[in-house]
C-alpha cells in the first residue's frame, strides 16, 4: 500500500435543505473557488424545476436524477501477462455518487440551452426521468460491463 489513506472529510449539510449531497454537488459545480456562483446556480436549477412542474419539488427531482445515474458496474483496466483486460468491477456507494455527480454536471454544461442554470435543470429533469446524456452514460457504463463479463475471474 502507498502511503496512507486520505481522510475523509464530512461536509456540511446545505442551508436551504439539509441535505449532505447538495453541499458535493455545489462544491462539484464550483470553478474558481466561486461558491456562492456554483450556489445561485444550483438553487436557482432547483427552483426552475419547481417552476416547471407543479407537482413534484426540486430536491426530490435533483435525488431521483441522482440515484438513476448511479453506476452499479464499471470496467476497470488489469494487466495480465502482457495484455490488458476490461475486467468489470462493483462501484462502491461513495464512488457511485461521485460519479454520478460528475456526470450530471459535465453533461449538463455540454447542453445547449442559454444559461447554466437551464442546462442544469433540464439535465436534471431529464436524469429524473431516466432520459438525457448522463443516464446514457450509465447505461453506456454498465454494457461495457456486461460485455466484458467473461474477464470478471481476473477481478482482484
Amino acid at each position: 500500500m502507498r502511503r496512507r489513506r486520505a481522510p475523509v472529510r464530512e461536509v456540511m449539510p446545505d442551508p436551504i435543505y439539509g441535505n449532505k449531497v447538495v453541499t458535493k454537488f455545489i462544491n462539484a459545480l464550483m470553478y474558481d473557488g466561486k461558491k456562492s456562483t456554483a450556489t445561485r446556480i444550483m438553487y436557482g436549477a432547483l427552483d426552475l424545476i419547481d417552476s416547471k412542474s407543479e407537482d413534484v419539488k426540486g430536491i426530490d427531482v435533483f435525488n431521483d436524477a441522482i440515484e438513476n445515474v448511479k453506476p452499479i458496474l464499471e470496467v476497470k483496466s488489469r494487466r495480465v501477462g502482457g495484455a490488458t483486460y476490461q475486467v468489470p468491477v462493483e462501484v462502491r456507494p461513495v464512488r457511485q455518487q461521485a460519479l454520478a455527480i460528475r456526470w450530471i454536471i459535465s453533461f449538463s454544461r455540454k447542453r445547449s440551452e442559454r444559461t447554466m442554470i437551464e442546462k442544469l435543470a433540464y439535465e436534471l429533469m431529464d436524469a429524473a426521468s431516466s432520459k438525457g446524456a448522463s443516464f446514457k452514460k450509465k447505461e453506456d457504463t454498465y454494457k461495457m460491463a456486461e460485455a466484458n463479463k467473461a474477464f470478471a475471474h481476473y477481478r482482484w
